[in-house]
């Protein structure tokens, strides 16, 4: 069985089936092929179930501390099989919502999967479709990735896990270990710390969370520590061994570490897996990402590639970004390429943390004079109305001859709802907009992005608090 289409996607994920409703949008005939469930990691595995569950910790959060409002509550307890059928709820409906929108711009769905060969032909087996052969105008490789491992790790779902395990996990453990600092740690850390567990990470570079500025970094580490979370940097972590019913960690030039469960979040590797990419003449580089260009082509013509699959941000609203550009150059339009540098971040952690663009160190690293202006949390209303007073906002400025901000570099934040507040920031960079432009909006009063508006009128001489 064949079938020609103008375009054939191969992964369901947000990068795919982005692709798919924007291609299918503009009225091209497009294939999808996924053998998994539609909206791939993010939906299933990742940004979706661990919100649910960060929110699950929030909320137990709220009501052990209810007291504080005048509101009397027992002490309450955590029913995680209750939190995961809320969770399990969201998913599925987000993936049925997924399947009619592509349904709704008839875009064509094949269950299997996908292995490319030349001339953007796609052969696909393995599932309910059965066997086929598509060929297309163009071909968009958006097939996702997979938790990285460690030597000696074995996961088992019970003492060991990845991100994939722990989202489904029942019981809670008394003791867990994250290996990684990056945002996943730091999110599944937050999560069961807020949960009862005794929480260590365990970060083998010199700090956490890379990318973010050095002052949301240090106000991140007080917090975690007011809360009981162990953060230990420059760990190398060298085995792992099941000691009685948990694990023993060992950690170069240390004593092992022993705890109930650990979690590995160091990374994602690009799934490519059986993709067929020498046989379509598909570049890829030494970690195994798609190499592309500007526009998402990789080596092979006519065949692109987007989101988790290629070295850029690991983030679902890049890959949406890419989808867009890759539909559109396909169209012969002119997109601008997306600007990897002012892309924004999301960190849900407790407290927060999100940011775009130039930290105060790269700015200077990349010749600027910088000026920079930090408000925090403690001294703002509303954060002191819902009992919320750590963080702070940091706005990073090219700095004028009179010592004032000239064009906004960077946003960075870590505190309350911080990743509902980032709007304005990433709008101020990638616009390129001034201290003084940005000065002259009214914040509302009492809000939490108050503090946006006080960071960047400070920037301009003349602060008001």
């Amino acid at each position: 069985m064949s079938s020609s289409h103008d375009v054939v996607v191969v992964g369901g994920g947000p990068g795919g089936y982005a692709a798919a409703l924007y291609g299918a949008a503009a009225g091209l005939d497009v294939a999808l092929v996924e053998k998994q469930k539609l909206g791939g990691t993010c939906l299933h595995v990742g940004c979706i179930p661990a919100k649910e569950l960060l929110e699950t910790a929030a909320v137990y959060r709220t009501v052990a501390h209810a007291d504080q409002f005048g509101i009397a509550t027992g002490s309450p307890e955590v029913d995680m099989a209750a939190a995961q059928a809320r969770k399990q709820k969201i998913v599925d409906q987000l993936h049925n919502g997924v399947g009619k929108l592509l349904e709704g711009r008839k875009v064509t769905l094949i269950d299997g999967w996908g292995s490319l060969g030349p001339d953007r032909t796609v052969s696909v087996s393995g599932g309910e479709s059965g066997e086929m052969t598509l060929t297309a105008d163009h071909v968009i490789v958006a097939t996702g990735s997979v938790p990285r491992m460690l030597p000696g790790f074995e996961v088992d779902g019970q003492r060991v896990f990845t991100s994939d395990e722990l989202l489904s996990i029942t019981d809670l453990p008394e003791r867990a270990a994250i290996i990684g600092g990056g945002a996943i740690g730091l999110e599944f850390a937050s999560m069961l710390a807020d949960l009862g567990s005794e929480v260590t990470v365990l970060e083998a570079l010199p700090r956490i969370l890379l990318g973010a500025d050095d002052d949301v970094v240090k106000m991140l580490t007080r917090a975690f520590k007011k809360r009981k979370i162990e953060i230990r940097t420059g760990v190398a972590v060298t085995g792992c061994r099941h000691s009685g019913d948990g694990v023993a960690l060992d950690i170069d030039g240390d004593d092992p570490l022993n705890v109930d469960a650990v979690v590995v979040c160091v990374g994602r590797r690009p799934f490519t897996d059986g993709l067929g990419l020498d046989d379509a003449g598909v570049e890829t580089d030494d970690g195994g990402y798609v190499v592309v260009d500007e526009y998402c082509q990789t080596t092979s013509p006519g065949v692109y590639a987007v989101g988790d699959v290629v070295r850029t941000p690991q983030l679902a609203h890049v890959a949406f970004a890419e989808a867009i550009v890759v539909v559109k150059h396909l169209l012969g339009e002119s997109p601008a390429p997306v600007d990897y540098d002012r892309v924004p971040w999301a960190i849900y952690c407790h407290p927060e943390v999100a940011f775009v663009g130039h930290t105060e160190t790269s700015a200077q690293e990349a010749g600027f004079e910088v000026a920079t202006s930090v408000h925090r949390f403690i001294g703002n209303g509303r954060a002191m109305i819902v009992g919320e007073t750590d963080g702070l906002v940091k706005v990073v400025a090219d700095r004028n001859d009179d010592g004032t901000g000239g064009r906004i570099l960077g946003v960075h934040m870590v505190g309350p709802w911080v990743t509902e507040q980032l709007g304005q920031g990433y709008l101020a960079v990638n616009w390129e907009a001034t201290v003084p432009e940005v000065a002259e909006f009214i914040q509302p009063h009492p809000t939490m992005s108050e503090l946006f508006g006080e960071s960047v009128l400070a920037l301009t001489g003349r602060a008001l608090h």
